[in-house]
């Protein structure tokens, strides 16, 4: 069978192939929802809100990353916003042919390069953010008081988590980079 299937569906079928395996079934339904979380949330923004702006949801991210940090650089802005330096490359020059998005050479080493929203991406942003954030309202609405700041936390703590298992990583490097 292929096609969609619901939670219901996955969840019965996932517990069938497992069966037998010696599975912590608690953490893997855990982390499998919270990847289905992610993508759900992703298409349901993707097909509203940013489907006005013609956005995909990477190169909202991107514009987001590009935003809030008043300008980045390229490798840092890739990173943030979890995607390749190639797949970047491919949205900064549809974001520049829009008029979103400029690259500028860094000052002291050209190699490097800073992203920057234009005025037209800046007021962009402005714009959209709000409408934005009345579909995040809208995701979380049917959680009752409190438990959006619970979820929040608790999201926190395993991005945390994981977090600590990069920086180990990243601080054995032998390189600089």
């Amino acid at each position: 069978m292929t096609g969609f299937f619901t939670l219901n569906e996955t969840e019965k079928t996932i517990t069938q192939k497992l069966s037998g395996l010696p599975i912590d079934f608690q953490a893997q339904a855990t982390v499998a929802n919270l990847y289905r979380a992610a993508n759900a949330t992703r298409k349901y923004f993707t097909n509203t809100v940013l489907k006005d702006y013609e956005l995909s949801w990477t190169g909202f991210v991107v514009l987001w990353v590009v935003w809030i940090f008043d300008g980045i650089e390229t490798r840092h802005a890739a990173d943030e916003a979890g995607i390749s330096k190639s797949t970047l490359s491919g949205i900064i020059k549809t974001m520049e042919s829009r008029g979103l998005l400029e690259r500028r050479f860094d000052a002291t080493d050209r190699r490097l390069v800073h992203l920057h929203l234009t005025q037209d991406g800046g007021s962009t942003m402005v714009e959209l953010f709000p409408k934005f954030n009345l579909k995040e309202v809208e995701a979380v609405s049917p959680l009752r008081n409190g438990e959006v700041d619970q979820l929040g936390n608790l999201l926190k703590t395993i991005i945390t988590h994981l977090e600590s298992f990069t920086e180990v990583s990243m601080e054995s490097r032998t390189t600089p980079w």
